[in-house]
């Protein structure tokens, strides 16, 4: 049975991976121009030049060609040649998902820790004190958006001289870190206490505390495990957000990772280049889901019975 939703879960994760390629692929292949957009516009550019080179790339093929072309490369782990940088597109992605990694990994546990510790005692004093303050604390960071939040945080550091002369790397890193679990933190804080204090209000808990367990043992044994599924699930989705966000934040603080990347790649209409971050992107949104459906499996009977 765990062999079977695992192979069912993996193959729904490679088919939604192989949607989302060729939807990316066709989305550029329908947008106007292509790299050589700007030699057109060079006088000394030759029409012939252009279209010798326009053909040595590929891009004068039918789409489905070029698509089965760069999805060969993918399957053999090595992504076509950048047409900007002229180097292998996974060369340059390594290093710049390697930055995102290490961005992204301590931004996850730190907002999850927060909303975890936070969600819970709101959610044990409701509408007491820090109940209300942990409200006010959150919808006071759901109202600045992220790009708001990044910049005034480096305006911060440019006036205080956080970051030195030379920008260090790991004051940005830090800066970066901070950034993304303060946008995450609230909507997290929200649906933990949302979470545990419907497992704390349902029947089974009402009947443990009916047979005279203490408190800290009803809450350790019945509450929390009850409301670890819905949270397990958001663990998923938080991870989608999270690739998301790093890449605008990642732009706007100078992070080496994928977003700045991806834009550049963007504004060149390097077509490989965009592809693979793409990819990457979706690989860790997928991976994510993947790991947490995972996760409820191993959990919930219910799931492992289905």
């Amino acid at each position: 049975m765990v062999k079977n939703y695992l192979l069912r879960r993996v193959a729904h994760s490679l088919l939604l991976l192989l949607s989302v390629s060729a939807l990316s692929f066709l989305l550029l292949a329908m947008a106007p121009g292509d790299f050589f957009e700007e030699a057109r516009l060079n006088a000394r550019a030759r029409p012939e030049t252009i279209a010798v080179l326009r053909s040595r790339y590929g891009l004068a093929e039918p789409l489905p060609r070029r698509y089965a072309r760069w999805a060969l490369s993918v399957a053999r782990g090595a992504l076509e040649i950048t047409l900007a940088y002229d180097l292998p597109a996974s060369t340059l992605l390594g290093p710049r998902v390697a930055n995102t990694l290490m961005l992204a990994v301590p931004s996850l546990a730190m907002a999850w820790a927060v909303a975890l510790a936070a969600g819970i005692w709101s959610a044990a004093y409701p509408r007491k004190l820090v109940d209300r303050l942990t409200a006010f604390l959150s919808s006071a960071l759901l109202a600045v958006p992220e790009v708001v939040l990044a910049s005034l945080v480096l305006l911060w550091a440019a006036r205080s001289g956080w970051l030195g002369s030379r920008g260090a790397t790991w004051q940005r890193l830090a800066m970066a870190v901070s950034v993304l679990a303060a946008g995450m933190i609230p909507i997290l804080l929200r649906h933990v206490r949302s979470a545990v204090k419907a497992a704390s209000e349902s029947a089974s808990v009402a009947a443990a505390r009916a047979h005279g367990i203490t408190e800290a043992r009803v809450w350790i044994r019945y509450t929390l495990p009850l409301a670890a599924n819905p949270l397990i699930s958001l663990l998923g989705l938080s991870i989608a957000g999270l690739v998301s966000s790093s890449l605008i934040v990642e732009f706007i603080l100078g992070w080496p990772g994928l977003g700045p990347l991806l834009l550049d790649a963007i504004a060149a209409r390097d077509v490989d280049l965009i592809m693979g971050s793409v990819l990457l992107s979706a690989v860790f949104l997928i991976a994510g889901n993947l790991a947490a459906d995972l996760l409820l499996f191993v959990l919930d009977p219910r799931v492992s019975a289905q």
